[in-house]
């Protein structure tokens, strides 16, 4: 994996390592302080050993984030090798996550919903006019940049993302079990809309504080999401307008050829207009968040590839909706999931997943 955008240099001579800020399967991310200019950063530290298998994987990643550049976009600064390390610095992004800005806030309303969403399709709009598709869009992923009261909301994560090729479609079942759109449990070929789907996901639980699919039976939670089965339920979603309902149904339109794209979604006048309403809804929204979403629950991606394969094994007949719903079932009977947000990995609902994350 030699390339010439890696810095040969030892990190430690030119930054100093303090608090873990968080683990995951194959990385660590630390706090470091530059030692010249004192500024602070994030590191992700992937052991090579980590890498092995994976390097293509690694490489896309760099590759998508060292294209971009945008205010709400968490930016890749640097990368260093080692003989044991690949190192990806980060910019710090230090202002919390979404969803404990919404609960720690004393008002809220429609208004401040529409203005986060109106970011993160700025931004997913500049990723997509570079052909970069995300695929892993969801609440954890949203960083605000700092403390202030109108920091900036920041997308993160970028190691599902996927650069378009030209004259080849996207069709790895991949992201996050509750915001991943139908065309992908369907195993069909898939783009740019599968992105807009999760805005339009996060979108409904930014207004009511749950999400718009749940089931503690997996296979049932993909049945809803295939059949873009979901509700605006009463007393939760009473007070919301129409225009933001209109809005979310845009985006989750089964269809992707009729869903939404980003630029669609911005001329949508709750998003462009004055139809978001000022009505404080912060106290039921927030009361769910902390409801649904427990951290313990909800920190967790996963990788759909042994879930493909049991659905390619089932040769079922009927239509292409029913063999999916069919597969899911499957004669693996999935165990509940975590409550609101569905399974907590793939790999739960199929054992047989958990050997390849």
């Amino acid at each position: 994996m030699d390339r010439p955008w890696k810095r040969k240099t030892e990190i430690k001579k030119m930054y100093e390592f303090k608090d873990v800020l968080g683990t995951g399967a194959f990385s660590e991310v630390v706090l470091a302080e530059e030692k010249q200019t004192h500024r602070l950063v994030a590191i992700k530290c992937i052991p090579k050993k980590a890498l092995q298998g994976k390097e293509t994987s690694i490489e896309n990643e760099i590759t998508v984030l060292q294209k971009i550049k945008h205010p709400n976009i968490v930016s890749l600064e640097e990368i260093y090798d080692s003989p044991t390390h690949l190192y990806l610095v980060m910019q710090l992004v230090a202002g919390g996550e979404l969803f404990d800005r919404i609960v720690e806030r004393g008002c809220y309303t429609e208004r401040d919903a529409s203005q986060l969403i109106s970011q993160i399709l700025h931004a997913v709009h500049y990723l997509h006019q570079l052909g970069i598709v995300h695929r892993d869009l969801k609440p954890e992923n949203l960083l605000y940049c700092g403390q202030e009261e109108d920091s900036p909301i920041m997308i993160s994560d970028f190691g599902l993302s996927k650069l378009e090729d030209k004259g080849s479609v996207m069709s790895t079942a991949c992201g996050t079990p509750g915001y991943v759109a139908p065309e992908v449990l369907a195993q069909k070929p898939y783009g740019k809309a599968v992105d807009c789907w999760s805005i339009g996901v996060i979108s409904y639980i930014l207004l009511c504080g749950y999400p718009p699919f749940y089931d503690d039976n997996d296979a049932k939670l993909f049945e809803q999401i295939v059949k873009a089965e979901y509700e605006f339920d009463s007393p939760y979603w009473d007070d919301i307008s129409d225009s933001a309902k209109d809005f979310i149904q845009h985006l989750m339109d089964k269809e992707p050829q009729r869903r939404y794209t980003c630029d669609q979604a911005l001329e949508h006048p709750w998003v462009a207009g004055d139809t978001a309403l000022d009505k404080n809804i912060h106290e039921s929204v927030s009361t769910q968040i902390k409801k649904n979403f427990a951290k313990n629950k909800w920190k967790r991606a996963f990788n759909a590839t042994a879930v493909v394969r049991h659905m390619r094994k089932l040769q079922l007949g009927g239509s292409e909706e029913e063999s999916v719903l069919s597969a899911v079932r499957g004669p693996i009977v999935p165990p509940p999931g975590p409550s609101a947000t569905g399974p907590a990995s793939l790999g739960e609902a199929f054992p047989s997943a958990n050997a390849l994350m």
